[in-house]
């Protein structure tokens, strides 16, 4: 007996030990599923809940496709390692200084030969100063989100030595996704307010001062990314920017910042390629999305955007340079609210060639320039006349409907006096005034295209045939950059 007893004191005192070791090591972690396999492919199951429901309008979209179906809990089980940031000595507070535990865990996760998760917990809030999170990486990584990240409060918290054009940049990531049910605050509000920003001053103008804002989460040289399931808000800039990327994934995102919040564009995308953003909110000062240079086989969809400046390819060709842009399709998704609807715009004295484009099932409500192209864009009335410009052709415009703001013409299609837009066509397109009965005619200048079918209203301003300029050249230049 005496025997027995003594087992099962050494038992417990065994255990007692294993449990205190096991809370040293994850003493401040508050999660229970930790040490289980992780779902990390799954949807996050707070994202957004109106995101994938919001871009679709019973009376347009009762063919669209829904998004496919989450993968099964056995075809995504992997056992990835949690690094919470809470381990690294983060507070979590939302004043105290976290940055220096998010590198600690970023590099001891990057660092594994294993899948890893980097985690931001639930039920608190992370200031982390401007930091780039650099690779790459021995192993695929997870930047989970379930509570807040937040930058330092406006210019004046601002690092002096550190750069006010970013906050957080990744740059050469391969296999990143970045996901959660948390959110990004960019804390935007003082930076909006600064002298230097187009609505401080009268009539756009603007007043002295410095004028530089963060992007909020910049991408650079990174490939096979995914952005999932999270809520950002108020960004001093750009929400997202992604420069010189490769395969990215953008789905199921809210992005929210008031409607005069000057350059805060949802998603900006350069020199990137092989891009899907679908089944996503935007609601902010500027363009939901916007596509610069140099950017190939981009499919946009199930976009609920506005208010904001709509959905923008450029500005391209600004100071001269030359501009390549192809396969890039819009599709299934709502307009609203916002001073353009679907927009080409370039800068006079630039080249290249904007080909491929196609905008189709798109309801529009109450925009002020539901279909626009715009070859003489200029941010001040001083912009000279050059005879260079980029080459646009082979866009299709195919089932927009909605209402337009009185204040602009429907559809406005103003291409360059020298080098003409070709193939533009446009079909099953209805445009109905916002208030009053009187239905605006288009505008076009050197637009060279068809209606495929009668449009409201009619595009008769559309030029037949092929012009005496023949822009193949453009494009097989830009064809032969992507090899």
């Amino acid at each position: 007996m005496v025997a027995m007893a003594l087992s099962k004191l050494l038992l417990l005192a065994f255990a007692f030990f294993f449990t205190y070791i096991e809370g040293r090591v994850h003493g401040k972690t508050k999660l229970n599923h930790l040490h289980i396999v992780s779902h990390i492919s799954l949807p996050p199951a707070s994202a957004p809940a109106p995101a994938p429901q919001a871009a679709v309008s019973p009376s347009y979209y009762t063919n669209s496709p829904s998004p496919s179906p989450s993968p099964s809990p056995t075809q995504v089980q992997r056992v990835a390692r949690v690094y919470n940031v809470l381990s690294f000595g983060a507070v979590g507070d939302g004043a105290t200084d976290d940055t220096q535990a998010f590198k600690m865990a970023w590099d001891t996760a990057c660092l594994q030969n294993e899948p890893a998760i980097l985690l931001a917990p639930d039920e608190y809030s992370f200031m982390i100063q401007p930091t780039i999170f650099t690779g790459p990486c021995k192993t695929s990584l997870v930047f989970q989100i379930d509570g807040t990240i937040m930058p330092p409060d406006g210019p004046e918290s601002w690092p002096s030595k550190m750069s006010k054009r970013q906050w957080l940049v990744f740059y050469k990531i391969d296999g990143l996704s970045m996901q959660g049910g948390g959110v990004i605050n960019g804390r935007g509000e003082k930076w909006w307010n600064l002298p230097c920003k187009p609505h401080k001053g009268t009539n756009g103008t603007t007043l002295p001062g410095p004028c530089d804002s963060p992007v909020a989460i910049r991408f650079f040289l990174s490939s096979n990314l995914t952005v999932r399931g999270l809520k950002v808000k108020n960004s001093p800039q750009f929400h997202f920017r992604f420069d010189s990327c490769q395969n990215v994934l953008v789905q199921m995102l809210s992005i929210k910042s008031p409607s005069q919040s000057p350059n805060t564009d949802g998603i900006h995308i350069e020199n990137t390629n092989n891009v899907q953003i679908h089944n996503s909110v935007v609601s902010n000062g500027d363009d939901c999305v916007s596509i610069g240079a140099g950017c190939h086989n981009v499919d946009i969809k199930n976009i609920t955007c506005g208010p904001s400046h709509g959905i923008s390819i450029g500005s391209l060709g600004i100071r001269n340079s030359q501009a390549c842009v192809s396969n890039i399709t819009v599709t299934d998704s709502i307009i609203k609210h916002s001073d353009n609807g679907v927009r080409i715009k370039t800068w006079q004295g630039g080249y290249g060639s904007v080909s491929k484009i196609s905008f189709h099932n798109i309801h529009m409500e109450t925009v002020r320039n539901p279909i626009i192209i715009d070859q003489y864009y200029c941010l001040t009335k001083n912009c000279t006349n050059q005879t260079s410009a980029v080459y646009i052709s082979d866009i299709l415009y195919t089932k927009i409907k909605g209402t337009y703001d009185v204040r602009s013409p429907p559809l406005r299609l103003a291409c360059s006096d020298s080098v003409p837009c070709t193939n533009l066509r446009l079909s099953e397109i209805e445009l109905l005034p916002a208030q009053g009965q009187f239905v605006a005619n288009p505008f076009c200048w050197n637009a060279y295209g068809a209606m495929q079918n009668l449009t409201i209203p009619p595009v008769s301003c559309l030029l037949d045939g092929i012009p005496q300029y023949f822009g193949q050249n453009s494009i097989d230049q830009c064809q032969n950059n992507l090899y």
